[in-house]
């Protein structure tokens, strides 16, 4: 019967949106953005297309990223921009309503799980909605079995939020969401840049900076980025120190590690012990930046690896939750 019924897996993330179809894989991985005429409100672009406008001000078009901290912000734009992604994948119709499993914070309140399953819903062809924590979801993505009770600690960093939990046999025991991830790191870089060196530069910019330098300086301790000088209003280029991104990353690194930290305190030894022969599994975009493994592992005591390929490790997981079937525990309709 289950052959009967088609199935995907979306990981709708603030950064990017990930789309796995039951039996082909991974069809859609884009930017979260949509771009509208703003005076028809038709849909000029969606993912990479509609990124590539952002903050380059095109007339009579405005950019959305309609997400933010990991949740619907703005619920028609993310239905449109859902559904194109939907169509881009082919979904196919089935004798059964097909089964959507959606990736959702752990701390997201009633009313975001429920915008979250309507973008969903709105759809064609309509699915029968499930919605899964993430860092369920990064757990089975990183090799945890859904079944058999074993722990598994995971720190899963986005783009809108950092999912810190303990999870055991497809189960929260311990979570915690943050609502920081890698766009507050871009934001603080943004600001650093601009206060340090009176330069004004993008998001994209000061994500490459953090990509390239991270928390240890890089090699060489420096990287360029284009901007616009403040006092004079004309583009330049800059070499920027990579203290300055370090510091800039400092209050986002130490809210992520301190709560870490916490997570760990007065587990049972059962479960501790799984997670010291488990590690620290790091997963998402965020895992990537340069320096945060050995800062949590010093933190922790415990070793931090980054799980592979952690930008679809989401993604991933959700597709194995999906094929467990609408029965596996993890799933809670929404």
């Amino acid at each position: 019967m289950m052959r009967l019924r088609a199935g995907v897996a979306i990981d709708l993330g603030t950064v990017n949106t990930l789309v796995s179809i039951r039996g082909r894989g991974l069809v859609v991985e884009e930017p979260s953005a949509i771009a509208v005429n703003r005076v028809t409100g038709q849909t000029v672009a969606v993912g990479r297309e509609a990124d590539a406008l952002a903050g380059k001000a095109p007339q009579g078009v405005d950019v959305l990223h309609p997400l933010r901290d990991g949740v619907i912000a703005d619920l028609d734009a993310a239905t449109a921009m859902l559904q194109a992604f939907l169509r881009q994948a082919q979904l196919r119709r089935s004798l059964l309503r097909p089964v959507a499993v959606v990736c959702v914070p752990s701390g997201a309140t009633w009313v975001e799980r429920r915008a979250l399953a309507a973008a969903v819903e709105a759809g064609r062809p309509r699915c029968a909605v499930a919605l899964v924590d993430e860092p369920v979801a990064a757990a089975a993505g990183a090799g945890f079995g859904l079944t058999g009770g074993t722990g598994a600690f995971i720190v899963d960093i986005g783009g809108g939020t950092t999912e810190i939990a303990v999870v055991a046999g497809g189960h929260l025991v311990r979570a915690e969401s943050l609502r920081l991830g890698g766009n507050a790191m871009d934001d603080a870089i943004v600001a650093a840049v601009k206060s340090e060196l009176g330069l004004v530069i993008g998001r994209n910019g000061a994500r490459r900076l953090k990509m390239d330098l991270g928390l240890t300086g890089g090699t060489p301790e420096w990287a360029e980025v284009v901007g616009v000088d403040a006092a004079r209003g004309v583009p330049r280029a800059e070499r920027i120190p990579g203290e300055v991104v370090t510091a800039a990353l400092e209050h986002s690194v130490a809210t992520i590690v301190d709560a870490v930290a916490e997570m760990l305190l007065n587990l049972p030894p059962d479960l501790a012990e799984d997670v010291v022969r488990g590690k620290i599994c790091l997963a998402g975009g965020g895992a990537l930046l340069l320096g945060l493994a050995g800062r949590i592992e010093t933190a922790a005591g415990i070793p931090a690896l980054v799980v592979d390929d952690p930008l679809r490790c989401v993604v991933r997981g959700a597709g194995d939750i999906l094929e467990a079937g609408p029965a596996a525990t993890v799933l809670t309709s929404a």
